[in-house]
């Protein structure tokens, strides 16, 4: 499975959020896209959004300061 990338640290709420479903668009079903976040709502945010997207949320945690999702 390809792997994607994505940056969203010292963004703000809602960017972290919208840079993921702009990214998510670029992904081929089955690619998986990594993404880092220091925003601390970013995590409901994107729990959330893979609920009502239909899209999977992988893998979660809280480490160093910095939320790391696949």
């Amino acid at each position: 499975m390809l792997k994607k990338y994505l940056n969203a640290n010292d963004l703000t709420c809602l960017l972290p959020l919208l840079k993921t479903k702009l990214s998510l668009y670029e992904l081929n079903s089955g690619e998986i896209l990594e993404i880092t976040a220091t925003d601390t709502t970013s995590w409901e945010d994107f729990a959330s959004y893979a609920k009502i997207s239909g899209n999977k949320l992988i893998h979660a945690e809280k480490r160093m300061g910095s939320l790391f999702i696949e």
